[in-house]
């Protein structure tokens, strides 16, 4: 019988996020500034009414671009396949990758082994990619990309739920640190 196991791994928002909710915030007040302005440059004086009715449409703008920002990866392992999938605020819901565990050539912890390696596409989904100690990379053959890399973050049932399907000396290497 085959085993099934789930992780949920929220993503750290970083720097990127903080400017796009700052760049957010700041068209949001320059809206009712700006048609202001024109309505006294126009004398125009309805032109502060539509400034007042884009802001209050910009509220909900600005509400939903906040909230885009919240990300979570979750990690599923059943039989063979490595599920993982990106979901958004908890509205949309989108698959990153599946990948079939056998065909990991590489499962490593230290980032050194696999910089020197070319991969034609890269799959993140990590919780934080600046925690050395917590991301693992996993080299793979995608019949799509070819040679691929995928950083992300498993917890223990996540990686117990691998090992059967891993391959031998990755498995000795990451769950009893040995080498062959």
């Amino acid at each position: 019988m085959e085993g099934f196991n789930e992780q949920v791994v929220k993503r750290v928002n970083g720097p990127k996020q903080l400017i796009i909710k700052i760049i957010a915030v700041f068209i949001l007040i320059m809206i009712p500034l700006l048609f202001a302005g024109l309505a006294i440059i126009t004398r125009i004086q309805y032109l502060v009414i539509v400034g007042g009715f884009l802001f209050l449409g910009g509220i909900y703008v600005v509400w939903y671009v906040f909230s885009c920002q919240k990300v979570e990866y979750e990690y599923s392992v059943a039989g063979n396949d490595l599920d993982i999938a990106k979901i958004i605020s908890l509205r949309k819901r989108k698959k990153v990758c599946r990948v079939p565990i056998n065909e990991i050539t590489e499962l490593t912890k230290d980032e050194s082994k696999i910089e020197n390696i070319r991969v034609t596409k890269t799959f993140i989904a990590a919780h934080n990619l600046k925690s050395k100690d917590e991301n693992y990379f996993a080299l793979f053959n995608d019949p799509a990309y070819c040679k691929c890399l995928l950083v992300f973050t498993p917890n223990e049932q996540i990686l117990e739920g691998m090992k059967p399907m891993l391959d031998k000396t990755i498995m000795l290497r990451i769950f009893y640190n040995r080498d062959i």
